[in-house]
């Protein structure tokens, strides 16, 4: 066995030192946030589904010539946050969970790759679907012990001199009384801030000094500046991943520097699943993978000079196909059109709006075009009668309190949803072993000269130096 080992590393060694011959200019980091095998799994099976097949139908990013596993535990947990999973895969250190950007003893900075390729001389980008000062993108430039002190990352970020940021917007950004905000703290490092998407990037972004892109300011009056929409509730106007993928690559084109290093993080997938809404999970999936697409379409003109690598920080749910019976119904998911968040919303919003009319006939018919209950998906008498007892507690709720957006209301319409939550799953003869994280293998895939190293089972803090290797960024 050891001689195995001994091989193993030798080969290893001896394609690094290849790489380094021929180091590439364009570095693609994707991270899909609580994206595990099997949330890959499940998507591939949905897609298969939808064609009549058992089976799986290959995404973009699994269909990438090399194919790993990776172990995502932290330094002191078996399970991993996403601030300490963030740092392993940024900086290629363990630390302790909830840690951004600093080693176990909560004092010690450890650099990332995007510092890495900064001080190569590279452009460099970080964007993701949710708050740009969140765990994971947080961790290739902040530097706190804590990722809730997301004023300070804030700061870190003004700090960092990256030239491009995108994402939903800063994390509870006025925090600190009597101190600037951190949009003005952003402009005043030199950031152009520009909230009307992608037109708006193309009429103001591609000459700015250094520049951030956030979703509207309308988007962030509902949602708060946690996230941008899910995939399954964007209409034409919202920001999307694949747009903010495209803006980058544009924009660290344009800096002309010798190439550049883009993180681009899909931090839905992790929402999605901590709230086990199997359809929104599989939607933001797919929405990740769009954005692949676009790195590949780049990959494909510049094959010689280009790597991508795909992994995650840590499953979420504990997903699982199958609840017992051996048959899953993941085409029935196809009748999920909005997430769950969004049903509260649109039912909360139907009573607030019109209390007189917000009824159980009015809620089916909401169920059915929204969620296909009584449509594509038949409900059986245990889930039915679940669903009217859920029923007569807004009701109660209702008789008891006169506001119409009071409180009581509002959580009993929630509790509702949950339970519509659970019989989507249920249908699809999905299980989840919770809301949190699990330590389950996430896998990695990746293209591009050199990323044959990538291959078999490896641990979360090798990806980065390897990358930095190929790419010809000194590690520290």
């Amino acid at each position: 066995m050891k001689k195995l080992f001994l091989s193993l590393a030798l080969v290893a060694m001896s394609a690094l030192s290849a790489m380094a011959q021929n180091q590439v200019k364009y570095v693609f980091y994707f991270i899909g946030d609580g994206m595990g095998v099997n949330q890959i799994n499940v998507t591939e099976t949905y897609l298969a589904a939808l064609k009549g097949k058992i089976g799986t139908e290959p995404i973009c990013m699994s269909s990438l010539p090399v194919v790993g596993m990776v172990n995502t535990y932290s330094a002191t947990n078996g399970v991993t946050d996403s601030a300490a999973g963030g740092t392993a895969l940024a900086c290629g250190k363990k630390t302790k969970n909830g840690a951004i950007g600093v080693l176990k003893d909560l004092e010690t900075p450890c650099t990332s790759i995007a510092t890495w390729a900064q001080k190569a001389g590279k452009a460099v980008g970080v964007a993701t679907t949710v708050a740009i000062t969140h765990a994971t993108p947080a961790s290739f430039y902040g530097h706190q012990r804590d990722r809730n002190m997301y004023y300070e990352i804030g700061q870190d970020l003004c700090k960092s001199g990256i030239d491009f940021f995108a994402g939903a917007d800063f994390h509870r950004p006025n925090t600190k009384e009597g101190e600037p905000s951190l949009r003005e703290q952003a402009k005043a490092a030199g950031y152009t801030i520009l909230t009307g998407g992608y037109k708006e990037y193309e009429k103001k972004g591609r000459k700015a000094d250094k520049l951030i892109l956030f979703q509207s300011d309308y988007q962030n009056d509902k949602l708060g500046s946690d996230h941008i929409p899910y995939a399954l509730d964007q209409d034409k106007n919202d920001l999307t991943l694949e747009q903010i993928v495209r803006a980058g690559i544009n924009y660290l084109m344009g800096k002309q520097k010798d190439g550049f290093f883009f993180q681009i993080e899909g931090g839905m997938i992790d929402y999605a699943c901590h709230r086990n809404d199997i359809g929104n999970a599989i939607n933001e999936v797919l929405d990740l993978d769009k954005a692949v697409k676009v790195a590949y379409e780049f990959y494909l003109q510049h094959p010689d000079e280009t790597i991508i690598v795909i992994s995650a920080d840590h499953e979420t749910g504990g997903l699982v196909m199958g609840d017992g019976p051996y048959e899953l119904r993941t085409d029935l998911l196809k009748y999920q059109r909005k997430s769950i968040d969004e049903l509260k919303w649109i039912l909360r919003e139907q009573y607030k709006k019109a209390p007189k009319k917000f009824t159980m006939a009015a809620v089916d018919k909401q169920l059915r075009d929204l969620m296909g209950f009584g449509a594509g998906i038949r409900l059986n008498d245990d889930q039915k009668g679940r669903l009217e007892k859920r029923w007569q507690d807004i009701e109660k709720a209702i008789a008891e309190n006169n506001a119409t957006d009071s409180k009581p209301v509002r959580d009993r319409i929630n509790d509702f949803c949950e339970t519509v939550k659970h019989i989507i799953s249920e249908v699809a003869h999905i299980s989840w072993a919770s809301g949190g994280h699990s330590n389950g293998y996430v896998p990695i895939y990746a293209v591009g000269p050199g990323t044959e190293v990538f291959q078999g089972r490896i641990d979360n803090i090798e990806i980065a130096p390897a990358m930095a290797k190929i790419a010809g960024y000194e590690a520290e």
